[in-house]
């Protein structure tokens, strides 16, 4: 029987949806693992997941994706790169290795297509930014860039960004554990890996 994980059902340990669509990536240690997205149904499918798109969305996006499929997978690329963007902008709050410019503004061009074609409208019964319907190929891209920049500009008011500690993970978490120093993704992995490897450590000696 084949387990493996698919875009479908990988963990979503994020705690914000930018950094879920970073954590895509399998591991990001020493090797990489796997990439979820392989494919621009995946990327949609992703989004369905996190909200990001709405059913009606996810279906019209899936029926153009399928009628050009050069645009979809250019598409995929560009969320890509998108995406380790991100990666490298919310790994400077870990690691406070140096901030690109070129990184902001391509996050910035991004976001700005979004918000541009956003309306006030009531949204649950209170006046809200609405998006505008996903019709286009890089609705998601555009979506995930404005909720990045919204996480990356709020970092004096939440807390900060960390990366998983466990082997070959790397994965980005927002830390919202009581006292500001969670070390694992998840505990349940890669921080029950880690305590095992520290035991067969101390029993070695």
């Amino acid at each position: 029987m084949n387990t493996q994980k698919t875009i479908y059902d990988i963990s979503l340990l994020g705690g914000h949806p930018a950094l879920d669509f970073v954590n895509t990536v399998d591991s990001r240690g020493e090797r990489w693992g796997r990439d979820f997205l392989n494919s621009y149904d995946d990327l949609v499918a992703w989004a369905c997941r996190l909200d990001v798109i709405d059913d009606e969305e996810r279906d019209t996006l899936l029926v153009k994706a399928g009628k050009s499929a050069a645009d979809a997978e250019k598409e995929l690329e560009q969320a890509k790169a998108l995406r380790e963007v991100l990666y490298r902008l919310f790994l400077s709050e870990f690691d406070e290795s140096p901030v690109s410019q070129e990184d902001l503004d391509f996050v910035a061009d991004m976001a700005r297509r979004a918000q541009s074609q956003q309306s006030l409208g009531l949204v649950a019964g209170n006046i809200a930014w609405r998006p505008a319907d996903a019709k286009d190929l890089n609705a998601i891209r555009s979506r995930v860039a404005q909720s990045a920049a919204e996480l990356l500009t709020s970092r004096d008011g939440r807390r900060l960004v960390r990366a998983c500690q466990g082997r070959n993970c790397g994965w980005l978490f927002l830390d919202q554990s009581r006292g500001g120093h969670r070390r694992w993704c998840s505990d349940k992995t890669c921080g029950s890996h880690a305590r095992v490897r520290k035991f067969r450590a101390a029993q070695a000696d």
